[in-house]
């Protein structure tokens, strides 16, 4: 392990780690209060999203000891989150679909 690295790790106190697990449970709250809301379906899903990809971001660089790593690696992470989320926008209009056709059958 390079100078740059321990020197980098050791700045991150447990205070940071304290202040990222208050935030993922801040985010998480957020999560489940919009699980008992009124929203859209798409709404929701998207908002559901956006907080789980904070989350994973967050998870990523503080716990997994990512943020002090190279550049090279967090770009290779780049492209499966891409794939991931064009993979989920091309699967949710069938889940839409399956809903409402639920919805009219009954």
């Amino acid at each position: 392990m390079g100078s740059v690295a321990v020197h980098a790790h050791a700045s991150a106190g447990m205070s940071w780690f304290m202040k990222v697990w208050a935030c993922l449970l801040v985010l998480t709250g957020a999560e489940v209060f919009l699980t008992y809301e009124e929203l859209r379906l798409e709404v929701m899903l998207f908002l559901l999203m956006a907080i789980s990809i904070v989350k994973a971001a967050l998870i990523i660089a503080y716990f997994m000891h990512l943020r002090y790593e190279k550049r090279s690696l967090f770009l290779t992470l780049i492209p499966a989150l891409v794939f991931v989320l064009v993979m989920m926008v091309v699967m949710f209009p069938d889940s839409f679909r399956i809903q409402t056709m639920r919805l009219i059958s009954n």
